[in-house]
């Protein structure tokens, strides 16, 4: 993606901020938005925030996974299927 169509100084948002929005919304790509010629925030529409957030906690989780394995917390599947079978027949 070329975020250089998508840099837009803040007197934009400022001025059309409704529009802004519609276009977030339609074209889900995030703005980048300048103060002064630097690059200050970037937004997003909701839906493409709420799928970065969910990636990022999957992330995390294989991060956490990958760290449980190399420290060798680890049980063998067949100790965990035995487990789960256990818990099914229990009431």
């Amino acid at each position: 993606m070329r975020y250089s169509t998508q840099i837009k100084p803040i007197s934009y948002l400022k001025a059309k901020a409704a529009d802004v929005l519609s276009e977030l919304a339609k074209h889900r790509k995030p703005l980048i938005i300048t103060q002064n010629g630097e690059a200050k925030a970037v937004i997003q529409d909701v839906a493409s925030y709420e799928e970065t957030q969910e990636t990022l906690a999957l992330l995390k989780i294989l991060a956490l996974g990958s760290q449980q394995v190399e420290r060798g917390e680890i049980t063998p599947v067949t100790d965990v299927v035995k487990r789960l079978r256990s818990q099914e027949a229990s009431p």
